[in-house]
C-alpha cells in the first residue's frame, strides 16, 4: 500500500463509500484506507491501485465491488476490481471501452492491394543500403491496417512521414478518403499544420488533385469532438461518430486515458486510425500513460522511427543520454567546454539570466507593435520550470522577471501592459480559445487600445480584448508540462533546489527537446542526477486487457 498525504477529496470519497461497503470495524477500516488510497492514486494519474493479497481478499469480499472476469465494458458498480487491481468504476469503462475499440478495428480485413510500387514512389529504396527504412515500414503499416502506432523522438520525421502517408493513401483510394487532422493542443495543431503545408511542395506531387485532398487545417481534439457547455461531454460520440474516413492524430502522448477512450469512440469502427508520438515524453497530466501502453502491448501495430535528421550532436547525446538514464554521461556532456555552443549549466543567478535571453524580445516590441514579429521574437527563448510555485516555480519565475522588465519601462505593476505574454488554461469554444492557446498583449496601430493576439493554424494572428478572456496565466515561464507541443529556438531549463517526487527523466528529456539550437539547464549535479535516475510508471489496467483480448480474438 502506498503511503501519502490525502487531500479533502479523497477523504470525503473514502469516507462516503465507506458508509455504504457493508463491513464493520476493523474491515470497514481497512476498506477506509484502501479506496484512501484509490482516490490519491487517481489523483497522481495512476488509473488503478495495485492490491495486495490481503487487500484483494478484502476487496472481493465487498458488495460495492465488480469482479471483472472479461472484456465486459458495463457495471453499475461503482468499484471494479480486475486482477489485482482496483479501479473506480469510470476508469475502468474507460479502459475496457478503449481496448475493445482498438481490437474491433484491428480486426477489420483491409484489402490487401499490392502497394509497393506507391510506397516506392514516396519511400525509394537505397539499393546499397542495408539499413531498415522505418519511415516506409510505417507507410506500409498504415496502408495495409486500420489502426497505427507512430512513435519516434524529435528529427526522426514523424511529420514528414504522416505527409507522405496521407499522399499514399489518397493515391490508393482515388484521392476520395475524407481526412481529419487533430492534436490536443492549439499550438500543437498549429505545428503540425504549418509542417504539412510547407512540406507539400516538396512531396514531388504534380497532380494538384491529389495535393487538394491532403488536408489544410489541423483541429484540437476539443474542437474536433465538440465540447458541450464546458461539460465533459462532446457532440460527437458512440452515436454521433465523426465522419471522416481516417484520422491522424499528433503528439498523442499528452492524450489521457478519458480523451483517448472518448475519441475512439467518436470514431466509426471501419475508420483508419493513425496515432504519432514520442512515447519518451512525459504522460498525460491526467490520468493514464496510454500511448506507452499501447505501445508496449500492440508491437504489431507499432512503428519506431528510429534514425534522426534534425538533431545532431551534444543536444541529441544529451537527451539520447537522459532517456537510458546515463546520468553521468549527460552532466559531463552538460559541463564539458566542447558542448558550450548548445548545452550549458546554468549554476547560479539564474534570473539575470533568463532576463538577458528575454531582452531582444523586448526591443522587438518597444519598436512597433507587429503581433507576427513579437511572437516570433518571444519563440527563440522560454523558460520551462519543472515545478509550479516557489522561487523554482514558474510564479515566482514570472512575477520576479516581471520585476526585472519594469526597469526596461515595461509596466509590469499593471494588471495588462504592452509586451504580457499569457497562455489559455481553460478552453472556451464560444471564442476559438483552448487550453495551450498562446496570445501576445500589444498596443494597436494608434496606441490607444491594448488587445491580446493569438496565432490561428494559419500563420494569421486575430485580436482579442483583455478582459474577454477565459482563464489564462502569464508565461516567461511554463511548465515543462505545458511545453510540449511547443518548440523553441533555445531553452532554459529549471529544476527545483533540491528533490522532488515530480522530477523525472521523461520531465527532463520533455523538455530538453523542446530546444532546436539550445538548452540551458539551472540545476545542481545532484539534483539533476536525481532527476535522470527517477522514471514515471503509472499503473493501468490497459496491457492485462490488451493480453485478454488477444487471446480472445
Amino acid at each position: 500500500m502506498i503511503t501519502t498525504s490525502y487531500s479533502a477529496l479523497d477523504f470525503a470519497l473514502a469516507d462516503f463509500m465507506s458508509d455504504r461497503c457493508g463491513f464493520v470495524d476493523d474491515k470497514k477500516e481497512r476498506f477506509n484506507s484502501i479506496i484512501l488510497s484509490l482516490s490519491s492514486e487517481q489523483s497522481a494519474g495512476h488509473s488503478c491501485l495495485e492490491l495486495s493479497s490481503d487487500d484483494l481478499d478484502l476487496m472481493s469480499e465487498c458488495r460495492l465491488v465488480f469482479i471483472a472476469s472479461s472484456l465486459t465494458t458495463e457495471t453499475s458498480h461503482p468499484l471494479v476490481l480486475e486482477a489485482n487491481r482496483l479501479f473506480l468504476n469510470r476508469y475502468w469503462q474507460y479502459e475496457a471501452r478503449l481496448v475493445s475499440n482498438i481490437f474491433n478495428r484491428i480486426s477489420l480485413k483491409f484489402d490487401k492491394t499490392d502497394s509497393e510500387e506507391m510506397l516506392d514512389k514516396y519511400f525509394p529504396q537505397q539499393a546499397d543500403s542495408m539499413d531498415v527504412d522505418w519511415q516506409r515500414e510505417a507507410a506500409k503499416s498504415a496502408s495495409k491496417q486500420p489502426f497505427t502506432i507512430i512513435t519516434g523522438g524529435p528529427g526522426t520525421g514523424k511529420t514528414t512521414t504522416v505527409l507522405k502517408i496521407l499522399a499514399l493513401l489518397q493515391e490508393l483510394n482515388d484521392c476520395n478518403l475524407e481526412i481529419s487532422l487533430a492534436a490536443p493542443t492549439g499550438k500543437a495543431a498549429m505545428r503540425l499544420q504549418q509542417s504539412l503545408n510547407e512540406g507539400k511542395h516538396g512531396l514531388g506531387v504534380s497532380e494538384q488533385t491529389l495535393l487538394d485532398s491532403i488536408p489544410d487545417s489541423v483541429s484540437t481534439l476539443h474542437r474536433l469532438l465538440g465540447p458541450i457547455n464546458q461539460s465533459t461531454k462532446f457532440r460527437h460520440n458512440r452515436d454521433k461518430p465523426l465522419s471522416c474516413n481516417l484520422l491522424v492524430v499528433d503528439e498523442s502522448s499528452m492524450i489521457d486515458l478519458a480523451m483517448m477512450s472518448k475519441l475512439l469512440e467518436a470514431l466509426h469502427p471501419k475508420v483508419r486510425l493513425i496515432l504519432i508520438g514520442d512515447k519518451d515524453q512525459l504522460a498525460s497530466v491526467e490520468s493514464g500513460a496510454v500511448l506507452n501502453d499501447l505501445c508496449s502491448g500492440l508491437p504489431d501495430q507499432t512503428i519506431e522511427l528510429k534514425k534522426t535528421w534534425r538533431f545532431s550532436g551534444p543536444i541529441k547525446d544529451f537527451a539520447a543520454a537522459i532517456n537510458t538514464q546515463q546520468a553521468n554521461q549527460a552532466f559531463k556532456l552538460l559541463v564539458d567546454e566542447n558542448t558550450n555552443d548548445q548545452l550549458s549549466l546554468i549554476s547560479d543567478n539564474f534570473l539575470e539570466h533568463a532576463y538577458q535571453q528575454y531582452l531582444p524580445y523586448v526591443k522587438q516590441i518597444k519598436s512597433d507593435n507587429n503581433p507576427a514579429q513579437a511572437m516570433a521574437a518571444f519563440a527563440k527563448f522560454q523558460v520551462l520550470a519543472a515545478v509550479r510555485q516557489g522561487e523554482f516555480g514558474v510564479e515566482g519565475i514570472n512575477r520576479n522577471l516581471e520585476k526585472r522588465f519594469q526597469s526596461s519601462q515595461m509596466q509590469t505593476q499593471l494588471p495588462w501592459y504592452h509586451g504580457k505574454v499569457v497562455m489559455i488554461t481553460r478552453n472556451d469554444p464560444s471564442l476559438d480559445l483552448f487550453n495551450g492557446d498562446i496570445g501576445i498583449c500589444l498596443y494597436d496601430s494608434d496606441e490607444s487600445q491594448l488587445r491580446v493576439w493569438f496565432e490561428d493554424s494559419s500563420g494569421s494572428f486575430r485580436a482579442m480584448v483583455p478582459a474577454r478572456l477565459p482563464e489564462h496565466e502569464t508565461v516567461f515561464a511554463m511548465t515543462i508540462h505545458k511545453s510540449q507541443g511547443s518548440e523553441f529556438d533555445r531553452v532554459m531549463l529549471v529544476l527545483p533546489d533540491k528533490p522532488m517526487p515530480i522530477l523525472s527523466r521523461e520531465l527532463l528529456y520533455t523538455g530538453v527537446t523542446r530546444a532546436k539550437n539550445q538548452v540551458d539547464i539551472a540545476t545542481s549535479e545532484s539534483v539533476f542526477n536525481h532527476t535522470v535516475n527517477q522514471q514515471v510508471i503509472r499503473h493501468s489496467g490497459i496491457s492485462y486487457k490488451i493480453k485478454a483480448a488477444t487471446i480472445e480474438n
